[in-house]
């Protein structure tokens, strides 16, 4: 991934690309050096911004606790601390979400 990640004391900030207003609610990939995120619900007072931070936390497997918006509250183009994960990890688990589900065999 060539994500433009930002490294703080306190976490990682990572660049989002939102898609309100979508039929599922999903990580759609890279969009440039941002994340693109889809989700239902509409870009009405802080709604889209909260669901984009829940499945965010989803795909990365950590609370919504987690997953900060740092910017861009009413854009497009945001930015997100999430804490508790270093760089490379973060890029690891977001690999993850665009790989078919493993055989349970």
């Amino acid at each position: 991934m060539t994500l433009a990640l930002e490294s703080r004391a306190d976490g990682v900030v990572l660049k989002v690309r939102a898609a309100p207003g979508a039929s599922r609610e999903r990580v759609i990939g890279e969009h440039g050096d941002a994340l693109k995120i889809a989700v239902q619900a509409p870009p009405e007072k802080g709604k889209a911004n909260e669901r984009i931070a829940a499945v965010l936390a989803q795909a990365l497997g950590i609370g919504t606790r987690d997953v900060e918006l740092v910017s861009g509250a009413t854009a497009r183009d945001k930015r997100f601390l999430v804490r508790r994960l270093a760089p490379d990890e973060l890029r690891k688990r977001l690999a993850r979400c665009g790989e078919p589900p493993s055989d349970p065999r």
